[in-house]
């Protein structure tokens, strides 16, 4: 551009000393007219990069956003993938849920079932046991827990105080009760000795402890000579260690003093014994 302006100073120079004045003011404005299109051509020209250069950044603007959108486009989907999967592994598992949900209710049901049956068969068996024997004093109390007989008689009916020497009564008493034991001949009978906290202080024994174990060799006994096999019969005492209420009053010191005789069947017998009874309660119904 600068050799094309140089160029037409030139040729007016030249020209100015070749032409005419009138000539040369002509040639004047024809080179101010070129030199004003060229000036507004100039001017557009700088427009017109400008303009690209607008246009290129925001071609690269767009570029940039088209490929942020393929991006989360394809984290979406893959999101939705993943989704997918853990939607179809929840379902699953709420499903497992719900089917040990139903086990455990269905468990819970029979346990509740067995807990009434186990009811009905301790009921049957106490009430068979007393029917058997016809033991219907309040004095003897008959129960069954965890497949073992238990027969506890209050002191009162087998000992006067202070001694171990059985009664005539309690011989009737025990006579029942051997009646029960000979019904189990593979049971084991434990004659369990129980007193108050009064110290024994008389005759040749050295304390309560002495005095249960004592009682319950005596009925032992009065057991084996009302046919009971001694192979059958265990003597054991507790002394005072296992009370059923405070010794603080004269009525639960003598509930205290009691004889304690539990049969014992192994676990396989007491099923075949739950299951008799379990018949017999059927029977009854229908």
């Amino acid at each position: 551009m600068k050799k094309l302006m140089l160029l037409s100073v030139f040729s007016l120079f030249i020209l100015s000393s070749c032409v005419s004045k009138k000539q040369y003011a002509e040639l004047e404005a024809k080179q101010k007219e070129t030199q004003d299109l060229l000036n507004t051509a100039t001017v557009k020209l700088n427009s017109c990069l400008s303009d690209k250069a607008a246009a290129d950044a925001r071609v690269t603007g767009l570029q940039e956003q088209l490929a942020d959108l393929r991006k989360t486009n394809q984290d979406l989907i893959d999101t939705k993938g993943n989704l997918t999967t853990l939607t179809q592994k929840g379902a699953e598992n709420l499903e497992k849920s719900l089917e040990s949900l139903k086990e455990k209710d269905l468990k819970i049901t029979r346990l509740q079932d067995a807990l009434t049956r186990k009811d009905s068969v301790t009921l049957a068996i106490v009430t068979s046991l007393k029917r058997e024997v016809g033991l219907n004093d309040p004095d003897i109390q008959i129960n069954v827990e965890k497949g073992v007989v238990y027969i506890s008689i209050a002191d009162k009916l087998l000992f006067q105080s202070g001694s171990y020497n059985v009664t005539s009564k309690a011989k009737d008493v025990l006579a029942k009760v051997a009646k029960v034991v000979n019904s189990k001949p593979d049971f084991e009978c434990m004659v369990e000795g129980h007193t108050d906290n009064v110290p024994y202080k008389s005759g040749v024994l050295l304390d309560n402890w002495d005095l249960s174990v004592k009682r319950s060799t005596s009925i032992i006994r009065v057991l084996q000579e009302l046919g009971v096999p001694s192979k059958q019969l265990v003597a054991a005492g507790r002394g005072e260690y296992v009370p059923l209420v405070p010794n603080d009053s004269a009525e639960n010191r003598q509930t205290n003093r009691r004889t304690r005789i539990l049969v014992l069947p192994k676990i396989d017998q007491f099923y075949e014994m739950v299951e008799k009874e379990m018949k017999n309660l059927s029977a009854k119904g229908n």
